[in-house]
């Protein structure tokens, strides 16, 4: 079964729509911009748990603050090259601000054959950016899911 991911897409002010994404975080990503943002997601077991639950879980772990409470929309699979599959959801939330980023840590070999283990962010930034600026810097994989939401919003 391909590894499958469940995140929230974040949107304000049609027609000038932002959307709310965040920078991936490792020592991989640091000094990339273009292609290391991604939506807030993270793995779930697709065969047993609600990918909405596991939308919301997952955007608090990787920013450090709840998803607002607002109505999402099911803006459905995507597919990476890779096989990998995201179930995204979108909402409208015009005041959602956070202060900074608080993510969960993931631990990796660093330098790589070192023999040490670090700690590093899942994520190390998260912020509101222009819908045309998001399609430059979103893995490219997760670029399709922008037309998807212009789709949804009647903007497309």
């Amino acid at each position: 079964m391909p590894v499958t991911s469940a995140g929230i897409l974040l949107h304000r002010g049609a027609p000038d729509l932002e959307v709310f994404i965040a920078h991936m975080g490792g020592p991989f990503w640091t000094a990339k911009h273009e292609g290391a943002w991604t939506i807030p997601k993270g793995e779930y077991a697709a065969d047993s748990e609600d990918p909405l639950a596991a939308a919301r879980r997952e955007f608090a772990e990787e920013i450090g603050a709840p998803a607002p409470d607002v109505e999402l929309l099911d803006l459905g699979g995507f597919r990476y090259s890779s096989g990998k599959r995201v179930h995204v959801f979108a909402g409208a939330a015009p005041d959602f601000e956070i202060d900074g980023v608080e993510s969960n840590l993931f631990e990796l070999e660093w330098p790589p054959r070192s023999g040490r283990r670090e700690s590093f962010p899942e994520v190390d930034d998260a912020r509101w950016v222009a819908l045309d600026e998001a399609r430059e810097l979103l893995a490219k994989g997760q670029r399709p899911v922008l037309d998807a939401l212009l789709g949804r919003l009647g903007l497309g």
